[in-house]
């Protein structure tokens, strides 16, 4: 694979060091494409893809646990090709932090999941962002700690959010939509009741 240039602030993470990172990238032709991520830098990382572009075009990406990432394509590798990210600024410093929080983070991804979900009866919720948006969702499951929820929009990771009355943040995406914790958790005497839309 193409080495690709390590940044001051972190070394390069390999995709043992992270898990297997899922994403997909779009095309300026507006054509979406899935991917698996690794060597991941704060200036790029290597997509293994069947599509591969060619150098220099210019590549919008939503990658599970990180968000959306704006970046160019450079070499083709094999099963793949290298991306250099054009963050700059707080886009950048929320792409350090993140990447710091998946290295660190050790059982973190099993503690997302560590508290008993369930499917509500009544699905239909919204999603408000802080901006004012609001967006029809479908809940899929619920815990105490947070909720996974099937959208069409895709806030970036660690975006505030209310789903109906709770507040919460994306943690990562999911194969639907978006995962949310929830800023204080729910008391489980209340789940049956904040499962439906009117309580949510």
């Amino acid at each position: 694979m193409v080495a690709i240039a390590q940044s001051a602030h972190t070394d390069v993470m390999p995709s043992n060091a992270l898990g297997v990172i899922f994403g997909r990238f779009m095309l300026p032709d507006m054509t979406e494409h899935p991917c698996q991520v690794s060597d991941i830098t704060l200036e790029g990382a290597t997509f293994a893809s069947a599509k591969v572009p060619p150098a220099g075009q210019a590549i919008v990406a939503y990658l599970e646990e990180i968000g959306r990432i704006e970046a160019i394509s450079g070499n083709a590798v094999e099963g793949g090709f290298a991306i250099h990210f054009t963050l700059k600024g707080a886009r950048l410093e929320r792409l350090h932090q993140r990447l710091d929080w998946l290295k660190n983070r050790g059982s973190g991804a099993e503690d997302n999941r560590r508290h008993t979900r369930f499917e509500p009866e009544e699905k239909v919720s919204q999603i408000s962002l802080l901006d004012g948006r609001v967006y029809e969702c479908e809940v899929l499951d619920i815990s105490v700690s947070g909720a996974a929820v099937k959208t069409e929009v895709m806030p970036s990771v660690g975006t505030s959010l209310m789903l109906g009355k709770m507040r919460g943040r994306v943690v990562r995406y999911i194969d639907q939509g978006i995962a949310i914790e929830f800023v204080k958790q729910i008391d489980k005497a209340q789940l049956p009741h904040i499962s439906s839309p009117q309580a949510l």
